[in-house]
């Protein structure tokens, strides 16, 4: 994997990822930012909500589950000192779907978590503590 991050000005900066993607990342204007990015810890939060929601997707279609919407919220506490490692980051996922086995859904958000998430498992071999809860809703819901 390869990516670059090029400052832009004061605390902005602008990251490509070697797919040819690319993300601003800026501070707060007490940090010296202007509020028009997100922060980098931020995309490391997203990055663990994105690629367990990844997994989750996948391993529920492998299944022949009927998924229409996989929402995965996540909430992060930091420790209060320099530097701010999180502690712990919670992910709970909303999905939707017809006709969906609990049984599945479970096991696709569990199989997620203890096999194939590769940033929340490295995170918790950091001592990240990170837990993972669902719900089933309504498509409108």
């Amino acid at each position: 994997m390869q990516a670059r991050v090029n400052w832009v000005e004061d605390v902005m900066f602008v990251a490509e990822s070697g797919s040819g993607h690319a993300v601003v990342i800026d501070g707060a204007a007490e940090g010296g930012g202007r509020n028009m990015g997100m922060r980098p810890m931020e995309l490391v939060a997203l990055g663990v909500a994105s690629c367990s929601s990844y997994d989750v997707v996948t391993i529920l279609r492998k299944a022949r589950q009927q998924i229409t919407r996989c929402e995965a919220s996540v909430s992060a506490e930091r420790a209060d000192a320099v530097p701010a490692v999180f502690e712990s980051i919670h992910l709970h996922f909303r999905i939707a779907g017809e006709n969906l086995s609990e049984a599945q859904v479970a096991r696709a958000v569990e199989l997620s978590a203890e096999k194939y998430c590769s940033a929340s498992i490295m995170l918790k071999q950091g001592g990240v503590k990170i837990t993972h809860d669902y719900e089933i809703v309504s498509e409108s819901g």
